[in-house]
């Protein structure tokens, strides 16, 4: 009988698997822009404690692995700013990044709405904020080849 994945919030006691799972996750990242100094690659684990004491997060859980995360802070405005959709390699394209994305949304239940960044090569995020009803809003050019396109998706 197989496992299911299960979906709960983070807890400081996940930081060390997130923080593990969000460097790999990030590589393929790094690789397509190539810039190995990406703040995902670069985080601390101490600020991504102190991040996750500050908003919301979710992990998606295989037994006791930590497959998946997101994490999530709402400003004052209304605004749910969602970041860190992150997704084990061998989890990918089973739906997991989909589910923890309306997880993360309905914990901004009194939101207005919801925000988040991806970088412009990065077809898959974009394709699956697309289907979720996100659009894109404002483009950034943060380096020589990164430009960060802003998403939006009324709450």
């Amino acid at each position: 009988m197989g496992m299911s994945v299960t979906i709960s919030a983070a807890s400081a006691q996940d930081a060390e698997q997130i923080l593990k799972l969000q460097y790999l996750c990030y590589q393929s990242e790094a690789e397509l822009y190539g810039d190995y100094s990406i703040e995902p690659l670069t985080q601390t684990l101490d600020d991504l404690k102190a991040e996750l004491g500050r908003g919301h997060a979710l992990v998606a859980r295989l037994g006791g692995e930590v497959v998946a995360s997101v994490r999530g802070e709402a400003d004052a405005d209304g605004t749910a700013r969602i970041a860190r959709l992150i997704v084990h390699p061998r989890m990918r394209r089973h739906g997991l990044g989909g589910r923890l994305l309306d997880a993360i949304e309905l914990q901004f239940a009194t939101a207005k709405c919801f925000r988040l960044l991806a970088g412009h090569r990065s077809e898959t995020s974009l394709n699956l904020y697309r289907k979720k009803g996100y659009e894109a809003v404002a483009r950034e050019r943060t380096t020589p080849s990164l430009t960060l396109i802003t998403l939006e998706k009324a709450a």
